[in-house]
């Protein structure tokens, strides 16, 4: 079973959404604690280990640390913004 760590950053932009959305999405981060490669994830091009999921209009961006079994959160944000600046 894999851990999760958020980045701060992260912490502060689930606070910014909407509460059936922000439930939805940390159900699917706590899934990846099981298959951090579910159905849906896309390796992101460019990148030697980040990975992201969807949900609605949200994507979650986090890599995997095999090594050590741990998934880093890096971002969650609207599709329309969360490729700035990863």
């Amino acid at each position: 079973m894999y851990s999760i760590l958020y980045k701060k950053s992260v912490e502060k932009e689930l606070i910014k959404l909407p509460k059936t959305t922000k439930i939805q999405i940390i159900k699917k981060i706590q899934a990846l604690r099981d298959d951090p490669g579910p159905n849906g994830s896309v390796k992101l091009r460019g990148s030697s280990n980040l990975y992201r999921i969807r949900h609605l209009d949200y994507r979650i961006i986090y890599s995997i640390d095999s090594g050590v079994l741990t998934i880093f959160v890096i971002k969650i944000a609207h599709r329309k913004e969360v490729y700035k600046n990863i």
